[in-house]
C-alpha cells in the first residue's frame, strides 16, 4: 500500500498538480494571446492522457503492460519518452531478469527521471541497464545543476531505503554544478 501511495503522489497526482497549474496559466492566456493559449491546453490534454495511462499502469497490478510484454528496454524507452528532456537509453542484457527484480528496476529509473524533469535544470539525461555477474546495475545521469544528495529530502533516502529492503544500493554522485549519475545495484534473480 505505501509503494501504490508514493507511486500516485510521485507520479499521476505529481503530473496532475502540474496539469492543473498549466491549464490555469492557460485560461489566464486566453484573452490576451488565444493562440499560445490553444497550444497550451493541446499539451495539458497530452498530459492528461499521460497520467490517465499511469493510472491504468498502476491498477493493473503495478506492473506496466509494456514491462510485462516487452521487458525492461521497451518500459523504460516508453518512460524515458515522458521526461521534459531527451534521454538516450541503452539496455544490455542478455536475458531478462525475474519479474520482481525488473518491476524494481523499471520503478527505480521511473522515479529517477521525474526527479531529472523536476529538479536536475538538465536539458539531456540518460539511461543505462547493465548485468554484472550476479547484479543488475542501473544508471541514470543528467546534465542538470547537480547537489542531488541521499540526505537532502525523502525522495532519493527513500529510494534508498527501498532499494536496501531488497538487497539494492544506490550510490549518487551529483557534484554541485553536474553532472549527476546515480546508480542503482540490485540482486540479479533468473526468471522462473
Amino acid at each position: 500500500l505505501r509503494r501504490i501511495e508514493r507511486d500516485l503522489h510521485d507520479g499521476a497526482q505529481a503530473r496532475l498538480v502540474a496539469l492543473a497549474m498549466d491549464l490555469g496559466l492557460a485560461k489566464e492566456k486566453m484573452t490576451e494571446d488565444p493562440e499560445a493559449a490553444a497550444r497550451m491546453v493541446e499539451e495539458a490534454h497530452g498530459e492528461v492522457k499521460t497520467a490517465l495511462q499511469e493510472l491504468r499502469d498502476l491498477a493493473r497490478g503495478i506492473h506496466p503492460a509494456v514491462l510485462t510484454d516487452r521487458g525492461l528496454d521497451a518500459a523504460l524507452s516508453a518512460v524515458a519518452s515522458r521526461c521534459t528532456v531527451p534521454v538516450s537509453v541503452e539496455v544490455d542484457l542478455p536475458e531478462r531478469p525475474a519479474p520482481a527484480i525488473e518491476g524494481i528496476a523499471y520503478f527505480t529509473v521511473s522515479e529517477l527521471l521525474q526527479n531529472v524533469s523536476k529538479h536536475s535544470g538538465a536539458t539531456r539525461a540518460g539511461v543505462d541497464v547493465w548485468r554484472v555477474e550476479d547484479r543488475l546495475l542501473l544508471q541514470v545521469t543528467d546534465n542538470g545543476r547537480g547537489g542531488a544528495r541521499l540526505d537532502g529530502g525523502t525522495g532519493l533516502a527513500g529510494l534508498a531505503e527501498r532499494l536496501d529492503a531488497v538487497d539494492g544500493v544506490l550510490d549518487v554522485k551529483s557534484p554541485a554544478g553536474g553532472p549527476t549519475a546515480i546508480i542503482a545495484e540490485l540482486p540479479w534473480r533468473d526468471r522462473p
